[in-house]
């Protein structure tokens, strides 16, 4: 499958802004699953930019605008041709994680960010005797944070933990993948957070422009690394684009920077995801 998303995002400021200094994580990954035929980030104002990879291996654009401006644009057009996932039975016993604790420790941490809830923990430690295997365990967290978190846009906010968003009972992408990258941490599997995007239907039809938006699942360590979507409860697929990783959402936020201004600043965003063929 071949998908062209154009991700248009930035600032407004209320005064206008006297400089910026940003960063965008906006450029799809070539993996064994995917392949970046082509990408461009175009910002507005023209400004200073330079290209490199972050420790998690993520491309991230560096740019500086030291002129004043009203608004700050980025758009980020790519095209990727994407192939079927391969879909693999876990192949580890627990008595393996040990080995590769150091190897993946960051990806064990249990930060503000993904740190289960208290009540969470009780069932999380009676699904960890029940499992034999971590796949086993994994494919349990999967089944109960799916089952208690309604996916309900506008529930929490970006900055809202994964403790939080289980008391609401409810939440967006973010918050389903970072409960889930708890859960399986918590019972010493490495579990890393994947920001990209998702074509919204099950079928893409060939040529239509369709409204997306950014989209997170997980990856866990069962012997290799493998994907989950938790918000759908499936595997990631053809229609899954990935472009980011790292140990939760403050590693691979699409757009973040520091500016100057006396007022306030407003961030707007706008996704449109097509299907070439």
């Amino acid at each position: 499958m071949q998908l062209r998303i154009r991700h248009v995002t930035g600032f407004t400021y209320d005064e206008g802004a006297a400089a910026s200094y940003n960063e965008a994580r906006l450029t799809p990954l070539t993996t064994p699953d995917q392949f970046v035929l082509r990408s461009r980030i175009e910002v507005t104002p023209t400004a200073w930019s330079q290209e490199y990879r972050d420790y998690w291996g993520t491309v991230v654009t560096a740019f500086e605008v030291h002129e004043p401006h009203d608004a700050l644009t980025v758009v980020a057009t790519s095209t990727v041709e994407s192939t079927p996932h391969p879909v693999d039975e876990p192949t580890v016993g627990w008595d393996a994680l040990p080995a590769v604790a150091d190897e993946w420790c960051e990806f064990l941490v249990l930060d503000d960010w993904v740190r289960p809830d208290v009540a969470l923990e009780s069932q999380l430690d009676g699904l960890r005797a029940g499992s034999a295997t971590p796949g086993e365990y994994a494919a349990a967290v999967f089944g109960l944070v799916h089952g208690h978190l309604r996916y309900l846009p506008g529930a929490t906010v970006v900055s809202t933990t994964a403790a939080e968003a289980w008391q609401a009972g409810a939440g967006v992408c973010q918050d389903l993948a970072h409960v889930t990258v708890g859960a399986l941490r918590r019972a010493g599997i490495p579990a890393r957070y994947v920001s990209g995007y998702l074509h919204p239907a099950s079928e893409p039809v060939v040529g239509e422009t369709v409204q997306g938006e950014s989209h997170a699942w997980i990856e866990y360590w069962d012997g290799d690394w493998r994907g989950y979507d938790p918000t759908n409860a499936v595997v990631p697929g053809e229609r899954h684009v990935l472009v980011a990783r790292g140990r939760d959402y403050s590693d691979s936020t699409p757009l973040r920077g520091i500016y100057s201004t006396q007022g306030e600043s407003e961030l707007f965003v706008s996704v449109e995801i097509t299907r070439l063929r």
